[in-house]
């Protein structure tokens, strides 16, 4: 069975939540309920999830402008991961070098290369795009 996308019922939904730019604190709390209400609702609908997405959309772009975030270097992920999971240096040998490449790349002393990067992503079970 095929589902299809029902414009009325996603017209309906837009109607009863209203999207919008979000323009402050009250405007984004509000997009937060909603989006939460979404992503724990059982069996969404298409017309729901796109909602949701729209929603999240526009939590991003406000969460953007307002709450900017530094900028994190692929070893401070790394060593988050590390904690985490309790992973030590040790257990990234032969990953992704010596123990001495180990230890430069989790202090910041050595940059990740592409290999070495998808070894951790593949290790870590996450984007490989995070170490680079």
């Amino acid at each position: 069975m095929t589902l299809t996308f029902n414009k009325t019922a996603y017209s309906n939904l837009l109607s009863q939540y209203t999207p919008q730019v979000i323009e402050n604190e009250e405007e984004y709390d509000r997009a937060l309920a909603i989006a939460e209400r979404l992503t724990f609702a059982k069996n969404r609908t298409l017309e729901e999830k796109a909602l949701h997405k729209l929603i999240v959309t526009l939590i991003e772009t406000y969460e953007t402008e307002h709450y900017p975030m530094e900028e994190t270097k692929p070893h401070e992920i790394l060593n988050h991961l590390m904690e985490s999971s309790g992973t030590r240096q040790t257990d990234l040998v032969g990953i992704v070098g010596s123990s001495g490449v180990v230890s430069e790349i989790v202090n910041g002393k050595r940059t990740i290369s592409k290999t070495q990067a998808k070894a951790l992503g593949q290790y870590f079970k996450v984007s490989s795009s995070l170490f680079i």
